[in-house]
């Protein structure tokens, strides 16, 4: 199943559960409850998926409520209980933890290579915004016009639409001892800007790359160079791979292809619509701070599905690159 596919009375039923719970009136409606089972505070998505039984997914269709914490039914009182359907739809209730956006990783930190030319699955970032400096993942180089840049997030090149258009970018990014002097590869050229009441599709942003600047569309190690520049539509359990500034090469598989999220960012909670979730592999993390901005590729035929945004400590979640690339009106180089 892909975005395409999925079906209208499964669509309905998530539109539904997504009203319920991630709206503005459905956190008033639960405010006055127990703060320890407050549905506006324990849920954190909604999407759909296999229902899972056992650890392992069943062949029904489901909508999936996605939770920071999963209670026993016992301990959670009639009125807060996720209903068994919604519009004849079963449910399932997902453990995720609280996802937030992937910024920057705590201090100490491992240092970074720098690469020239510079390539996708670097560190990345903006000059300081006060006393802070932050890195993220150069995702792809990309092209518009004839001409080359670098995509990532809007919260790694645009640090949350605080930075303007013709800001400097560093390759390493100076939180991984890149050198203002010498490591500047480009310059912040379009950002689709975030929506702190209304609701996203993308965090995404591209830097103009310096004229004296090396390129290579190639992904670093294990990744590699994509098998064309056409991406490909996430479909559920789709085996997948990235590189990132900080976890560097991990492997997991799409969990959700339509999940609408609530993210904590700096400038407040933001909604996110039709994300794409990534569980990782057993025995590993996909992503963590610093690695937002990875391109997510498919392990089978090698081509972009989707630009890891954000996460939690057993999910991660990307924008679908389609919607990317079609929001910033760029296509992947190759």
């Amino acid at each position: 199943m892909n975005r395409e596919s999925i079906p209208p009375q499964l669509s309905s039923a998530k539109k539904e559960a997504a009203t319920r719970f991630l709206t503005d009136s459905a956190r008033a409606a639960y405010s006055t409850r127990a703060v320890s089972y407050q549905l506006d505070l324990n849920i954190v998505g909604v999407g759909i998926g296999k229902k899972i039984k056992g650890g392992q997914p069943t062949g029904t269709d489901a909508v999936r409520v996605y939770v920071n914490r999963k209670f026993p039914k016992a301990q959670i009182p009639q009125p807060q209980l996720v209903p068994a359907t919604i519009r004849g739809v079963p449910t399932d209730v997902v453990e995720t933890g609280r996802f937030k956006a992937f910024t920057v990783a705590p201090a100490p930190i491992t240092p970074r290579d720098r690469w020239r030319p510079i390539r996708p699955g670097s560190s990345i970032g903006p000059p300081p915004i006060g006393n802070m400096v932050e890195a993220g993942t150069l995702g792809a180089i990309v092209k518009s016009g004839g001409a080359q840049y670098i995509l990532s997030n809007n919260h790694v090149l645009a640090n949350e639409d605080k930075l303007p258009v013709g800001t400097a970018i560093f390759q390493p990014a100076l939180l991984d001892k890149g050198v203002q002097a010498t490591d500047r590869v480009g310059s912040l050229s379009k950002v689709v800007p975030l929506s702190p009441r209304g609701s996203n599709s993308v965090d995404c942003a591209i830097a103009a790359i310096d004229k004296t600047v090396p390129a290579d569309p190639t992904i670093l190690p294990k990744v590699g160079k994509l098998a064309t520049t056409s991406p490909i539509d996430a479909t559920d359990g789709m085996k997948v791979h990235k590189v990132g500034r900080t976890t560097g090469y991990t492997t997991g598989s799409v969990l959700d292809i339509s999940a609408d999220v609530i993210i904590q960012y700096d400038i407040g909670t933001l909604t996110f619509q039709g994300q794409i979730l990534i569980a990782p592999d057993q025995g590993q993390m996909f992503s963590d701070a610093g690695d937002s901005g990875s391109l997510i590729v498919d392990r089978g035929l090698g081509r972009a599905t989707g630009l890891l945004f954000g996460g939690s400590p057993k999910s991660t979640i990307a924008n679908h690159i389609s919607d990317v690339l079609t929001a910033l009106q760029i296509q992947l180089a190759g």
